[in-house]
């Protein structure tokens, strides 16, 4: 346990609690809230460390009674045997995170090879991880999507977000950061008329949403395009050119949205999309720079590039990073994700423990 990080973390503490008693940041609530997600964020530590300096005194008193009555002696041996635990508790909490564990996300799914069932089967992802997000009491909102002919999609993003700020700094970007890669399905498609098993993908991409404060955009940097929506089939949504299509001209990222009536709300949610693509992009060269570079999320909707593979006809799931199995492939899409996530992060925790860098997210 590094005592240098407890005690820097633990008058960061005291100095936000401090801020935050403090009328005037009130004012700007952009402050407020990175004030109360970092609070929440070094709460359990600040908890922590006053429960074991609590047992801490609690053995100091124990041994000066023992001292002078031996009957005390079974209470210094119990007292004693609390340390380690809560001390390995407190040591785990200080440990490096990754920084954008308590940030809300924006999650894209993009069918792949596969036609019409890789998009049924884009689907099924968007409704697994809504599922997902409602047993957590998360908010799911759709920013832009295109949907295909049979009732699938061929491309949505979302933005899956905590009602205030996460406990103990655990946001959505701490679980659903595992979820990014490519994700394949096998089944009898609705489309197979004689029984066939089928293969197909669907890519998925998780991007920590970024704040203002994050991302430095100039305007003259941007290029803003219009043009006119257009639904399944090539139907026109639109009679006016409401569609936006942003190009931040020095990276050439690009982000569109459609799907909403108003020029200036598909512009403000593009926006979104890309502040979060530019904060991975600059969070990726800052892993390069130190020697830590992970792999693209998804590199290219193939099947061959997965993370994980629903095996229908086994009920199977299984996690190709990690070797996870499990035969409860109808819960997981119903929303029961946290058996394969605890698995997932339980492998990292370990990899870090071990002094490795943190497993790659594909």
């Amino acid at each position: 346990m590094s005592n240098d990080r407890l005690s820097t973390l633990l008058a960061e503490y005291v100095d936000l609690e401090r801020l935050m008693e403090d009328p005037s940041i009130h004012s700007d609530q952009a402050l407020v809230r990175r004030v109360g997600r970092r609070f929440a964020e070094l709460a359990p530590i600040w908890a922590a460390n006053q429960e074991l300096e609590a047992a801490r005194a609690d053995l100091a008193a124990a041994k000066e009674l023992a001292a002078e009555d031996s009957s005390f002696a079974s209470e210094v041996e119990a007292v004693a045997a609390t340390l380690p635990g809560l001390e390995e508790k407190l040591g785990e909490m200080l440990m490096p995170r990754d920084p954008s564990d308590a940030k809300d996300v924006i999650i894209e799914i993009k069918a792949g090879e596969g036609g019409q069932e890789s998009a049924l089967f884009a689907g099924d992802l968007l409704r697994m991880y809504t599922r997902y997000a409602e047993k957590h009491g998360w908010v799911v909102e759709v920013i832009d999507s295109q949907e295909s002919d049979l009732g699938g999609v061929k491309d949505i993003s979302v933005a899956v977000k905590t009602k205030g700020a996460p406990v103990g700094g655990h946001g959505v970007w701490s679980r659903m950061k595992w979820e990014g890669g490519v994700h394949r399905v096998q089944r009898v498609p609705v489309t197979e008329s004689q029984g066939r098993i089928h293969t197909s993908a669907a890519g998925v991409l998780v991007l920590p949403e970024a704040e203002d404060v994050d991302i430095d955009i100039q305007p003259g940097d941007l290029r803003i395009d219009v043009y006119r929506s257009s639904g399944p089939g090539g139907q026109s949504v639109n009679t006016t050119d409401s569609a936006v299509r942003i190009t931040h001209l020095p990276t050439g990222t690009v982000a569109s949205c459609q799907n909403e009536k108003s020029q200036l709300q598909n512009k403000e949610a593009a926006m979104r999309i890309l502040r979060a693509r530019l904060l991975a992009q600059a969070q990726e060269a800052a892993d390069a720079a130190a020697g830590d570079a992970r792999k693209a999320q998804v590199r290219t909707v193939d099947r061959s590039e997965r993370v994980r593979t629903y095996n229908f006809p086994q009920n199977r799931i299984t996690d190709h990073r990690i070797g996870y199995t499990a035969y409860n492939l109808d819960l997981v899409l119903g929303g029961e994700l946290d058996g394969v996530l605890d698995a997932l992060a339980q492998s990292d925790r370990a990899a870090r423990l071990a002094g490795d860098s943190d497993m790659p997210r594909r």
